[in-house]
């Protein structure tokens, strides 16, 4: 493959994750945290910058409640243990109410909806929804990544003669680890970031804790978006 060809196929993949109303979201997050992180609570350019894109990003939100609303009602994978199942449709109720009352929220910034008041108090209550769904999504990567690791060991067990690597069943176990730790890591962060923007406890979670933690978790999950790899053909 010529320099030209290799070129044009990275640019597609870039064109491609772009094309991800949810990349581009996730890319405004990152720049939202970021200047939130830059301007510690202080008016001046990264605060605006911070105010503005966070305006921008519930436009990209409009209607996205139909996503989790349809995880809700749809039936979980066999096996899995009630209060896992229990846990994640609360996670969806959640996230579904959080991204309802968040364009309320957007049509009070906007001025549309001219309740000042009431459109603050929802904010607030949609930022609640929001920790609970985090600590929701918390306790279930906790409880599958402990279904993994037990699966596992089992598997390990069954392979203690061979080189477990080369076990197509252990890798794919293996990849589905790693990915639900980093969801995990991410799930934690939000929670942080929630305390944060709900002021609940102000003197140890500042604007700049606030915002460190959100740049981060949104860089992971801009890496969560990137496209999967694809698999080299043998020859």
């Amino acid at each position: 493959m010529s320099t030209l060809d290799a070129t044009r196929a990275e640019l597609g993949l870039v064109v491609l994750y772009l094309n991800k109303a949810e990349a581009r979201d996730k890319i405004c997050r990152a720049i939202q945290y970021g200047s939130k992180f830059l301007s510690n609570g202080e008016s001046g350019t990264a605060q605006n910058v911070d105010k503005s894109t966070s305006l921008a990003r519930k436009v990209f939100r409009l209607f996205k409640f139909v996503n989790d609303l349809h995880a809700l009602i749809s039936p979980t994978p066999q096996g899995t243990p009630l209060p896992l199942v229990l846990l994640g449709k609360s996670k969806n109720a959640l996230l579904s109410t959080f991204l309802f009352l968040d364009q309320v929220v957007w049509l009070g910034r906007t001025g549309i909806y001219k309740n000042k008041e009431r459109a603050e108090l929802i904010g607030r209550i949609s930022l609640f929804c929001w920790m609970g769904s985090s600590i929701c999504t918390t306790l279930v990567e906790l409880g599958e990544l402990g279904r993994l690791s037990a699966s596992m060991k089992k598997l390990e067990k069954d392979l203690k003669n061979t080189n477990k690597y080369h076990n197509e069943d252990y890798r794919a176990k293996l990849k589905k680890s790693n990915e639900r730790s980093l969801a995990l890591i991410k799930a934690g962060m939000d929670i942080v970031v929630a305390v944060g923007l709900l002021q609940l406890a102000p003197k140890k979670v500042t604007p700049r804790v606030t915002g460190a933690f959100g740049f981060v978790s949104s860089l992971i999950s801009c890496y969560q978006l990137l496209p999967a790899p694809a698999k080299s053909k043998s020859s």
